[in-house]
């Protein structure tokens, strides 16, 4: 692993950048996020700092970092869709700083469902 240190950062026409200049340590930027299939064979369609994905029984999934959140007290957005449903809820049913668990239910009787697409996003400092 490498080290960079500058007192200064140029874009690269030479103009000054405003704070923060390096993008992955915005703030207001994703710390995580995940696209996978939830039904039949769980798989991770797409991540960013996403380990896994662990089946904790229908409907039910956590979401693994790969590197751990400061503390559990990050925001969080999670959603889903099936392709023959009306509509999935995602909720966020607990976290702590090395995953998030998130629940699927069918809106339809609102019982936890294995949802073809579900995605989760977290902001955290």
């Amino acid at each position: 692993m490498s080290t960079i240190k500058a007192n200064t950062l140029l874009h690269s026409d030479g103009s000054t950048t405003t704070q923060p200049s390096i993008p992955a340590l915005d703030k207001r930027m994703a710390k995580a996020w995940v696209k996978f299939r939830g039904a039949d064979t769980l798989t991770i369609r797409d991540s960013y700092n996403v380990s896994s994905i662990t089946d904790n029984g229908v409907g039910n999934y956590s979401m693994n970092f790969t590197t751990a959140m400061d503390n559990a007290h990050y925001g969080a957005v999670c959603n889903g869709s099936h392709y023959n449903w009306d509509s999935i809820y995602s909720i966020i049913s607990s976290s702590n700083a090395s995953h998030l668990r998130i629940g699927a239910t069918r809106a339809a009787n609102n019982v936890f469902s294995d949802s073809d697409i579900i995605t989760g996003v977290v902001f955290a400092n």
